[in-house]
């Protein structure tokens, strides 16, 4: 199915202005949740009785259900607005049914898989709502013969690994590093993880996905047609319809890997090294994954200090290794001791920082940890930043405290894959990209977050002469409403077109047009989703 629409900024600029005059559906008036419940049970009729997968305020078990999967704790406070119902799906007619009764009742809907988005988008607003929870739909079914998996949008990344594990040593998938982040939201808005130089994000290893639409439709990649089925891939899909499902292409790895982490000091000279890692990381060979992870540590005596975390994976043995790094990167004067060989899952173990020989069935059940507050914003950088740049912000960093950044290195298969072959668009031309992430504790008060989100915020504005420009981009998997939102409900083309040049540059308008055909009433809206013509 392909669209044709007038394509022109000029077209664009007239149509945005006209959306901006439309008047938002909201209203002052409390909407009653009676007529959703009502109409529930007589959608779908599956043998799967919806009624115990809804919950209320009126449930024991709703405060609970809502919390279990609220990652940042700046949502949960009791001026947080809460939704009128959860639907705990445990059946694509669960879905379906919620999709129908919600457009039919005047109800915005928010979709949760992990729970793990930045501004808790997934799970608040301010208009009246209900949260359909895909977290019961988390089933995982590896074909090692075809060398594939379909994965509900509810299952968590560990559990995932440790499917594919079980049936293989040599096979993986490229996405994150947090066992507990669920996949619907993950692979709909891109999936970084550290096989990226060898097989790209999570989305270009995406083969298909089961998708229901605004009607309640449930749409394969054939019906669904290529137009829609890009969107998804990258343009977050909570703006297009709730996907189900999605089928990965698995890929090869090792049956040993070697990962190491090696940290280092100011007093030790990090500044130099990192200074150097920019030159480095990003031209390593494919196989070399080395992420640098700037952070604020207390030492012995309790005094705040700034290290580097340089954490790597290398597709191969030790022996292979360290040749490579005291060529390459001498500056990190890394030993065979650091190094350790380990299988591709006891590799996911070691990313997410549990002890090396953590039983594999622990990654099946692994519960959300409570997470202070937190803010988080990215970056992307093309040229290497200057020494002065860098120990500013090691001084930034240590005003902050509670702060660590992550800097992921390009290069390899990420400048191969075309900025229009998804709706990321963040490949060649990038060295690697900065998360910044702050947290602080919930008694701390509201002195604390305006001070921390203020700090925040001023370190990521000094960078701004050193980072991406026009426009200045971000990674949607962090997100962050300070870039551009559409607040009280609106839809706003213009205001979209800010926050949406900088997740996806030139191919928002192309979103823009796949939006206006799959729901063009909107009906699947949230701060920052992707607004029709």
């Amino acid at each position: 199915m392909t669209i044709k629409f007038p394509n022109s900024p000029l077209v664009l600029l007239i149509l945005s202005i006209l959306s901006s005059l439309s008047v938002s559906w909201a209203t002052s008036e409390p909407v009653p949740i009676n007529g959703f419940l009502q109409c529930l049970p007589k959608q779908f009729h599956s043998g799967h009785p919806i009624f115990e997968a809804v919950y209320t305020p009126q449930n024991t078990s709703f405060q609970s259900i809502l919390m279990a999967r609220v990652k940042n704790l700046r949502f949960s406070s009791p001026t947080t607005p809460k939704p009128l119902a959860i639907v705990a799906a445990k059946h694509e007619s669960h879905v379906q049914a919620t999709i129908v009764c919600a457009k039919q009742n005047g109800l915005q809907i928010r979709i949760r898989s992990g729970g793990h988005d930045y501004e808790g988008l997934s799970y608040v607003s301010h208009v009246p709502f209900v949260v359909l929870d895909m977290f019961h739909l988390q089933s995982v079914n590896v074909s090692v013969k075809d060398e594939s998996a379909w994965v509900e949008s509810g299952a968590t990344l560990g559990k995932i690994y440790h499917k594919i594990a079980e049936k293989s040593k040599v096979h993986g998938f490229p996405a994150g590093v947090g066992p507990t982040v669920g996949a619907g939201g993950h692979f709909s808005g891109g999936g970084y993880g550290n096989l990226m130089r060898k097989y790209g994000l999570s989305i270009d290893n995406i083969v298909d996905a089961k998708l229901v639409d605004a009607n309640g439709r449930i749409l394969d990649r054939k019906s669904m047609g290529e137009d829609i089925f890009w969107a998804i891939n990258g343009g977050g899909g909570a703006s297009f319809g709730v996907i189900l499902s999605w089928k990965l292409k698995l890929v090869r790895v090792p049956d040993k890997v070697t990962v190491f982490n090696v940290t280092r000091t100011l007093e030790q000279g990090v500044t130099d090294v990192l200074y150097k890692w920019q030159f480095v990381a990003p031209v390593l060979p494919k196989d070399l994954f080395l992420r640098a992870r700037p952070e604020i540590e207390n030492n012995t005596e309790g005094k705040k200090i700034a290290e580097v975390s340089f954490i790597g994976q290398f597709l191969g043995q030790t022996r292979e290794l360290l040749p490579l790094m005291n060529e390459s990167f001498p500056e990190l004067r890394l030993r065979r001791e650091d190094c350790h060989e380990v299988s591709w899952f006891e590799s996911v173990v070691f990313w997410a920082e549990l002890p090396l020989g953590t039983p594999r069935s622990i990654y099946l059940n692994l519960k959300n940890k409570p997470i202070p507050f937190f803010k988080a914003k990215s970056d992307y950088v093309k040229k290497p930043i200057p020494k002065k740049v860098i120990e500013y912000m090691f001084k930034a960093m240590l005003e902050i405290g509670n702060i660590w950044m992550e800097w992921n290195p390009h290069g390899g298969r990420m400048s191969e894959i075309s900025a229009s072959a998804t709706p990321s668009p963040h490949r060649a031309g990038n060295l690697y990209s900065i998360q910044y992430y702050t947290s602080w504790f919930q008694d701390e008060g509201i002195e604390a977050t305006n001070r921390y989100i203020h700090l925040t915020r001023k370190l990521h504005e000094k960078m701004t002469p050193f980072v991406s420009r026009n426009p200045r981009e971000a990674f949607q998997n962090y997100r962050d409403l300070d870039i551009g939102a559409n607040l009280y409900n609106q839809s706003n083309l213009l205001t979209a077109s800010v926050y949406g040049s900088k997740y996806f540059e030139g191919n928002f308008e192309r979103l823009v047009r796949v939006k206006t055909m799959v729901d063009p009433h909107n009906f699947f809206k949230h701060e920052q989703s992707i607004p029709p013509i």
